[in-house]
């Protein structure tokens, strides 16, 4: 299976469960050749064995495993401290009232800055800091989620306090937007309407990794003073591939989705529960922040 960048293959990798334990039971013929040099009693034992079924795979043999219920209820902490750390990055804004006579027609009646910029950047710098690691580490998750929430959650308020500054009421669009895809491709992916497969898997991740080489690309070229207009601005050339990027995010939450149901058919260990909340954490923080560029585009 592939799976985005927090959710990989390696976390079915049995050597990397912790504690959990896991035994590969040998063939009939493997056993029935043991048999030959024990004692009686050994041999009934071994007969005993070779009433077990093949392929019978992994035994966990201590330890609580991943469920759907454990990954919801992460999912559930985590996004509570994205809220916390998103109030004080909105009271981290300052909107200045724009005076009557300068108002533009159907424009912002307020100007929005930030009060601490290098605050903002240091937050944003924190958070990836910490995806990365959780990627690395995934027994970390249950406290990287946390403090990835907090910053994040930062830097999310601070974000949407000055799109909704320019764009009244854009935020509660963005959120109901985000929350509409996350229930529209759950029931997909319940309803087995849309399948993982492979081909389905390489094509998403591919996508995925196009964006975020475009965007650092426009960032790069920005660095030298070069603009690529067209990624940012309000025309239909724009706004489609705004609708092009939110649907590779809204993919991805099926890449989660899958992964979310491999682990707990494979009895992962119940500290997955926190790492895979992680995971679908950021495809819900990249969703949002492309619902809020996918609206600003519309309503300008």
């Amino acid at each position: 299976m592939s799976r985005n960048p927090i959710l990989t293959d390696n976390a079915f990798d049995p050597s990397g469960f912790g504690g959990t334990q896991t035994q590969q039971r040998q063939s009939p013929a493997e056993e029935w050749q043991r048999a030959q040099g024990m004692s009686s009693q050994g041999t009934a034992a071994s007969d005993a064995r070779l009433q077990q079924p093949r392929n019978a795979g992994p035994v966990v043999t201590d330890g609580r495993t991943m469920s759907l219920g454990g990954v919801a209820g992460a999912t559930f902490l985590f996004l509570m401290f994205i809220l916390a750390g998103g109030v004080f990055g909105w009271q981290a804004v300052t909107e200045t009232p724009i005076p009557l006579a300068l108002q533009e027609p159907d424009g912002p009646d307020a100007t929005a800055a930030m009060d601490n910029p290098g605050l903002f950047f240091v937050a944003l710098f924190v958070a990836l800091g910490f995806a990365i690691l959780t990627a690395f580490k995934p027994k970390l998750a249950r406290f990287t989620g946390v403090a990835y929430g907090l910053t994040e959650g930062y830097v999310l308020g601070a974000i949407s306090h000055l799109y909704d500054a320019e764009f009244n009421g854009i935020v509660v669009q963005a959120i109901l937007g985000t929350l509409g895809v996350f229930l529209a491709m759950l029931t997909l992916f319940g309803l087995r309407i849309l399948r993982v497969t492979p081909r389905m898997a390489k094509g998403i991740i591919g996508a995925t990794f196009g964006i975020f080489i475009l965007y650092a690309l426009g960032w790069l070229l920005s660095i030298f003073g070069l603009d690529m207009r067209f990624m940012y601005d309000s025309s239909p050339l724009g706004i489609l591939i705004s609708l092009v990027i939110v649907g590779v995010a809204a993919f991805n939450l099926l890449l989660d989705f899958e992964f979310i149901e491999q682990g707990t058919k494979a009895g992962l260990p119940a500290y997955m529960d926190w790492y895979a909340a992680f995971g679908l954490l950021v495809t819900l923080v990249w969703l949002y922040i492309e619902m809020l560029r996918l609206f600003s585009r519309l309503r300008q």
